[in-house]
Parts: structure tokens; C-alpha cells; sequence
């Protein structure tokens, strides 16, 4: 005779324990589904990485806004993305105005290609107070000052009816309040290619024209460390009779034989910078190398590209050949020297 088994009631400890078991198992199954989407959002915005939006402010000028952002985002950017957030690739085309309005210290990087019809510079709509009013009334410099250097043919730069000739490398500085600023080419067929960065002005200083032969000319590097160099300070306050209210800029030139620049690496906590490389030969290229001193990345340029360079980052190069940038700042202060050397060694 079999004996009838009786089942004892569940204990409120046996209850309890149950529900902690389902409790972890829920929360492990909630992690996983959580790190799962967090992982696919992730891939999901870098694969999908398309850059910022260009806009046209008018039929010949066009620009995009790129925003400020932080180092610890960017150690996990791809190359896509890192292209897309720092990276300048088109910076001239013929008959147009290009600008990159980046919210590093409210930098404004451009480049002007005249062709056989001059180019008026224009505010862009990110400057505007009031976008309900357009840019009826509004220019470009009313709460600004713009750095010019001519890397193309010779070419002719008029502020508000008075005439500038600049030759190749040289530099016109603007300052704020002028109202109407015109870029022409003397020859369509070797047309001027004005680069240009602006910076916001609290001041109004002089329009002042500066040649290679005015410029403080620097002597830098060796043959033997591959960085033998010149840096021709050129808009920088006090140089050649030039006041500024932030912005700086300069050209340096790389010697035959050479390749790296600005050895050692440095930042600068108080202001960003923007290179423009040129000159670089066909068929070569120039690896920008960025980033904290410690999570260094790599950017591959072409001739005529710019790269924005944000204040925690580094910013040096070395080229498949010998090349020419143009270096351009604003920040905090006006003092050259204001910057963080990372030595060489402790480079990563």
C-alpha cells in the first residue's frame, strides 16, 4: 500500500529566496539586453557617421557648424568619425566661399577661389542675433576679425573700397567693424586662394598687410631630427605693426628632406588651433597626428586639406615629402609661447 506523500507548505524563507533568485535573474537578463543596445547604438552611429551638414548661406557660399567634444568621447571615435568631426576636406572650389564654423573658441576656418567674378564675404546664419532678419544688414566682421593668406595666384582683397594686392603667402589682417570685404583673382586662369580664419574681436585694430620679408621669421629644427623648418610669424600681435585682438597665424615651411612638424608635441589649454597644409606634392600625403599626449590617432590629409585641432589635443605631422601649413589660433591670451610640451618619450 503505497503511503500518500503530503507536501509542505512553502516557508516565507523559501518564498524570499524564490523571489531574489527571479530578482538577479531579471536584473542579469536586463544588464545584457541593456549593454546589447548600448552596443548597437554605438556601431550603429559610427557606421552611420556622415559628417556634419553643409549648408548654403547664398549661390557661392556654403558652410557647416562642427560642435566641441570631449576626449573621453573621442578615444572611441573611428576613423569615419574621427574624419568626420576634425577633419576640413574641402576647403577651396572654384567661385566659391567655404567656412567650417567649429564651437572650439568660436573659430571660423575658410577658403575663397575667386574665378572670373569677385566674391563678396557674407555673415553666415550660425553668426546671426535675430535669424528671423536674415542677413539683411549683417556682416561678417560686425563682432569679429579675419586673418587672410593667399596660397594661390596673385590676387586683390578690398576692404571697404580700399584695395589690397597679396602675392603668394601674403597675409592681410582685418579688423572688426569693416563692412564690406570683396576677393578677386587677377587671373582667372591662376586663380587667388585665399585661406582664412576668423575669431571673435572685443576691439577694433587697423587692416594690416604682412609679407614673408616683414614677418618674425623663426629658424627651427635640424636636418638630423627631420624637422629642419622655418615659422614665419605673420598675424600675431606686435609683429610687423600688427595688433590683434585673439587671433594668431603664421606659416611654417618644411625644408627638403624634412617631413615632421612641431616636435615635440604640445597642446594648448588656453586656446584650439586649425592647420591648413599645402604644397604637399602630387601623389604624397601628410599624417596629422592628434589627440591626448596618451590616446594619440592619426589623420591622412591631402594638398589643400584643413584639420581642427581642440585644445586637449596634440597637433603634429610627418609627410610622405616635404610640405607647408598655416597655423591659426584664438583663445584665452595672445602669448606664442602659451602651450604644454608633451616630451617626446612619453608620447602614445
Amino acid at each position: 500500500m503505497q503511503t500518500k506523500r503530503h507536501l509542505m507548505p512553502p516557508t516565507n524563507r523559501h518564498i524570499t529566496h524564490r523571489l531574489l533568485t527571479i530578482k538577479k535573474d531579471i536584473m542579469k537578463k536586463t544588464f545584457a539586453i541593456a549593454a546589447l543596445c548600448a552596443f548597437f547604438v554605438a556601431a550603429k552611429a559610427q557606421c552611420g557617421w556622415t559628417g556634419y551638414e553643409v549648408k548654403a548661406e547664398n549661390n557661392y557660399t556654403n558652410y557647416n557648424v562642427r560642435y566641441a567634444s570631449n576626449p573621453k568621447d573621442a578615444r572611441h571615435y573611428d576613423t569615419s568619425r574621427l574624419r568626420g568631426e576634425y577633419l576640413i576636406e574641402k576647403v577651396f572650389a572654384p567661385g566659391e566661399v567655404n567656412w567650417t564654423y567649429t564651437l572650439f573658441d568660436r573659430f571660423l576656418i575658410g577658403g575663397a577661389q575667386p574665378a572670373a567674378t569677385p566674391l563678396k564675404l557674407t555673415s553666415i546664419a550660425p553668426l546671426y542675433v535675430d535669424e528671423s532678419k536674415g542677413n539683411n544688414g549683417r556682416n561678417l566682421l560686425d563682432n569679429r576679425e579675419l586673418g587672410i593668406i593667399n596660397v594661390g595666384g596673385e590676387g586683390t582683397v578690398t576692404i571697404d573700397g580700399k584695395s589690397y594686392d597679396l602675392a603668394f603667402q601674403e597675409a592681410l589682417y582685418v579688423g572688426k567693424g569693416a563692412e564690406s570685404i570683396t576677393l578677386a583673382s587677377k587671373n582667372a586662369a591662376q586663380p587667388a586662394k585665399f585661406y582664412m580664419n576668423s575669431a571673435c574681436a572685443h576691439q577694433t585694430f587697423p587692416t594690416k598687410k604682412v609679407s614673408l620679408k616683414d614677418a618674425n621669421n623663426i629658424k627651427a629644427g635640424s636636418m638630423a631630427e627631420s624637422n629642419d623648418r622655418v615659422i614665419h610669424q605673420m598675424i600675431i600681435d606686435g609683429v610687423a605693426g600688427v595688433r590683434t585682438c585673439q587671433l594668431q597665424m603664421g606659416i611654417t615651411e618644411l625644408n627638403v628632406g624634412s617631413v615632421w612638424n612641431t616636435m615635440p608635441a604640445h597642446t594648448h589649454l588656453r586656446r584650439m588651433e586649425a592647420y591648413f597644409y599645402y604644397k604637399v606634392p602630387q601623389g604624397q600625403k601628410v599624417c596629422h597626428l592628434m589627440g591626448e599626449p596618451q590616446e594619440t590617432r592619426n589623420l591622412w590629409l591631402n594638398n589643400e586639406q584643413a584639420v581642427i585641432s581642440p585644445e586637449w589635443s596634440i597637433h603634429c605631422a610627418a609627410g610622405t615629402s616635404n610640405y607647408t601649413f598655416i597655423w591659426g589660433m584664438a583663445g584665452e591670451n595672445l602669448v606664442y609661447k602659451d602651450m604644454q610640451v608633451t616630451k617626446i618619450p612619453d608620447l602614445k
